[in-house]
């Protein structure tokens, strides 16, 4: 598939570009080159692939390399609540915003 002039004015207008007269021409070449590379894609038989969510084998262990969760600091929990105005059963008490 390739795009005529008068299609390459159309998408412009759809898409709200404005393509210069001196710049269609190159316009409409790279266009069609990114067509020509989606037929291309198109004509790969792919009967028998398994639909797959990730490029790598869906065999291979995928995992986060994060660090492990552990505690790195001390409970300093009762020292903040110590300086805290209004404290209830171990919560927070705040004045009331929305009636």
């Amino acid at each position: 598939m390739s795009l005529t002039p008068d299609q390459l004015k159309r998408i412009a207008l759809l898409a709200r570009i404005d393509i210069a007269p001196a710049e269609a021409a190159a316009v409409t070449e790279r266009l069609n080159r990114v067509l020509r590379l989606i037929d291309q894609l198109q004509a790969v038989d792919t009967r028998g692939v398994d639909p797959m969510s990730h490029a790598l084998d869906s065999q291979l262990a995928l995992g986060q390399r994060l660090r492990a969760d552990e505690v790195t600091e001390a409970d300093r929990r009762e020292a903040f609540q110590g300086v805290a105005p209004a404290v209830e059963a171990g919560l927070y008490l705040v004045p009331k915003v929305i009636e």
